[in-house]
């Protein structure tokens, strides 16, 4: 048996003493032979590349809404609207892609300001009270608001838009 033979056998079982007898070789000899070929095996496998593990995933990325209403599963509209009450009279500010601002004349305690935004809403998009429900965001400015009526997400946008520019 080689030298380098029984460093590789030697080294996954420790038996170091049998290659001192066999070979001649002194055991710190053998054991600085064994850390550097383990040192230039560790160092060789460092440089593999790595798989990128993302690639094989198929994750669906949410969709961003194009606008400030979007159509929910039941057919219903949701408008985003950020709410700013205590205004002088109430006005669509602006209409982002975020959500529609409105100002609201009336102050944000006891529920005035909702059932005021649900009445001006109702107005603007020529839709009965019973049509438009606050659907979340009822102490908040950020606010979600439901219609149930037949209108498309078109006409709701260029209404809110026509508004604003008045």
């Amino acid at each position: 048996m080689s030298c380098q033979t029984a460093r590789f056998c030697f080294r996954s079982i420790g038996l170091f003493t049998q290659c001192e007898r066999s070979c001649g070789v002194e055991k710190s000899s053998l054991f600085t032979g064994v850390n550097q070929l383990s040192l230039q095996r560790s160092f060789s496998q460092s440089k593999m590349p790595k798989k990128d593990k993302t690639s094989k995933s198929t994750q669906k990325q949410p969709e961003t809404p194009a606008g400030p209403v979007s159509t929910l599963k039941d057919g219903q509209l949701a408008i985003s609207i950020h709410a700013k009450p205590g205004a002088k009279q109430n006005a669509v500010t602006d209409v982002s892609s975020e959500a529609v601002g409105v100002a609201i004349a009336a102050p944000p305690s006891e529920g005035e300001a909702n059932a005021e935004l649900v009445r001006y809403l109702s107005k603007v998009l020529e839709l009965k009270k019973s049509e438009i429900v606050l659907d979340k965001g009822s102490k908040s400015r950020d606010k979600i608001i439901k219609v149930s009526a037949s209108i498309s997400k078109e006409e709701v946008l260029e209404k809110l838009q026509r508004e604003a520019a008045s």
